[in-house]
């Protein structure tokens, strides 16, 4: 059985979630829609048989036990209605598919795997899948075998996928070990059914070395929360009401510290794991890991104020600088503040304070009032009260979202002020005036704008660079790599130049960047030149300006441009490339 790296994330988890749900959605009559081999009346009738005769393929046939091949048959939609497409039944009566479908298994080989893996939860194209696997499943006897040990055990057929994602090579276990594991797991004083949702949660646990170091730690910390504290008693029976409990004690030790150092302070916060979302619990995690707090720090802190969890950071509205000043800030402070980041000022969302005060490079000091001195109201929604009244900046920034409405995509134009919201600018002309310059979706300008950082650009500065040049978050990552690598390491310049000449960024790297600077590199080979040219002072003239300034070199200078240098291209190369 071909094995697959590791991949158990929460976005892994959420794809997961995702064709689950759409392959339960796939009922007999959904799927009956695209049998146009059929008469629409025998479609349903036609699925049903399908499969009673692929259960008995399987079983029958293939020699798999009655209870995986009953398993198979029945959560593979998807993979029945395709291969049924697939069968010329020429206006048969219904009487007669079962014969014809037997017939049709005893010919034609079908790929078992598809079925397969579409009934634990996957689709049969999922991205997570081996490529190249035998068509039948009696050819992987170690994963019949770990399949039914699970099974046996108790684990929820439909969810094995979970275990899959993560790793596949608890499929080809010896099944003897495997259910001496989930023994011993159970022997630690949890129930079984909390065991069967640890290792859907934490497959690494069936899968890790014997005696590993991490899992010891995970079930020392679980057994705290979930038997000493008693939350497998709020879930009862229910796999699935404790597969949330643990996925929600999961984003702790995804976002936060490491395990083994939670389980006392988890336990005696249970309640959260009962009554606030995943999406909620990552949302607050994350919202003080962008406010730059160490991770091992956040796990501590949060658990020990969980009323944060019961905050609500997206609808509550601050306005900036009038916040500062509550918080802490002098009047003096704020306003030097503004007049060197004035593209915050205005309304903005409370939950978007990490991106405020990293544009403003004011996160340390927010973080200290927060945690050291215990300021958590200041992410209160009635601390952050601010007058319903619209002010001069934000009926500004309406009238000019209007007006971009106008030319552009309603939709699109809200994603794009959401996406700078987000980062730190507030409801003002200037962040109007930047929305109206980029393309893309909130996700591709989030890309864009991690990978500049990525690069070693502070937050502040690319700030200040977006406002300056908004059009360099039009540019690919793969180009914004090149550009940053060749005025770095080609031209020698430090990172930091960018703050100054930030639209360097938007001018073509090969049709203006490079061309210019061959023939500046050719010159000073020939001893024309003394001193390197600033890029701004290369980059930012028309070529017709370029040519003057080359004919102050050496009259012969532009014939020399224009014959080995130029491009045709060169009159457009400041231009956005998506």
């Amino acid at each position: 059985m071909r094995l697959l790296p590791s991949a158990y994330t929460a976005g892994a988890f959420s794809l997961f979630l995702i064709s689950r749900r759409f392959l339960s959605s796939s009922t007999t009559t959904s799927s009956s829609r695209k049998l146009k081999n059929l008469h629409y009346r025998n479609r349903t009738r036609a699925l049903a048989e399908a499969k009673l005769a692929l259960t008995e393929y399987l079983h029958a046939t293939r020699a798999l036990p009655f209870t995986l091949a009953d398993h198979i048959a029945s959560n593979s939609p998807i993979s029945l209605s395709t291969f049924v497409s697939q069968i010329p039944f020429n206006n048969a009566i219904p009487s007669d598919f079962p014969r014809i479908l037997r017939s049709f298994f005893s010919y034609r080989p079908v790929n078992e795997f598809d079925f397969f893996f579409e009934s634990i939860g996957l689709f049969p194209s999922h991205p997570s899948l081996p490529s190249g696997t035998p068509l039948f499943l009696s050819e992987d006897a170690r994963l019949l075998a770990a399949v039914s040990s699970l099974l046996r055990f108790g684990f929820p057929w439909t969810l094995l996928g979970l275990l899959y994602l993560d790793s596949p090579s608890i499929f080809s276990s010896p099944p003897g070990h495997l259910l001496h594991r989930l023994q011993r797991f159970e022997a630690l004083g949890f129930t079984r059914v909390c065991v069967i949702a640890i290792c859907l949660t934490f497959p690494s646990t069936l899968s890790a070395a014997e005696e590993d170091v991490e899992t010891e730690r995970l079930f020392r910390d679980l057994k705290i929360v979930f038997v000493d504290y008693g939350l497998d008693g709020c879930a009862g029976d229910d796999v699935e009401l404790l597969l949330r409990f643990c996925r929600r004690i999961r984003m702790f030790y995804d976002i936060c510290s490491g395990k083994g150092f939670m389980g006392e302070l988890m336990g005696r916060s249970k309640r959260i794991f009962v009554e606030i979302e995943e999406s909620v619990l990552a949302q607050r995690l994350r919202f003080f890991l962008k406010l730059g707090m160490r991770r091992e720090q956040i796990g501590a802190f949060t658990l020990k104020n969980v009323e944060i969890f019961y905050l609500d950071l997206d609808d509550p509205e601050i306005l900036i600088p009038d916040y500062l000043v509550r918080v802490g800030l002098s009047k003096e402070e704020t306003d030097s503040l503004m007049e060197r980041h004035p593209y915050v000022m205005g309304k903005n969302k409370l939950g978007n304070l990490p991106g405020i005060m990293r544009a403003l490079d004011l996160d340390k000091w927010f973080c200290t009032k927060i945690v050291d001195e215990r300021n958590i109201h200041f992410l209160s929604p009635s601390y952050a009260y601010v007058d319903s009244c619209d002010n001069e900046l934000e009926t500004e920034f309406m009238y000019a979202l209007k007006r971009i409405k106008l030319v552009k995509q309603h939709q699109f134009v809200e994603v794009k002020v959401d996406f700078f919201l987000s980062i730190g600018f507030g409801k003002n002309k200037m962040t109007s005036k930047a929305i109206g310059l980029v393309s893309g979706n909130k996700e591709l300008l989030q890309e864009r704008f991690d990978c500049l950082i990525g690069m070693g650009i502070k937050y502040d500065m690319l700030c200040r660079m977006i406002i300056a040049a908004p059009k360099i978050l039009n540019q690919c990552e793969n180009m914004l790599h090149q550009k940053v690598n060749y005025l770095c390491q080609d031209l020698g310049y430090p990172i930091e130049y960018l703050n100054s000449f930030p639209a360097f960024l938007c001018f073509d790297l090969e049709n203006r960047i490079k061309l210019r600077y061959k023939i500046l590199n050719w010159l000073r080979d020939n001893g024309l030149v003394k001193k390197p040219f600033a890029p701004a002072t290369v980059l930012a003239n028309s070529e017709k300006r370029f040519i003057f300034n080359l004919s102050c070199i050496h009259p012969a200078a532009p014939k020399q441009w224009l014959e080995c240098f130029s491009s045709h291209n060169d009159r457009n190369a400041y231009k956005e490339t998506s």
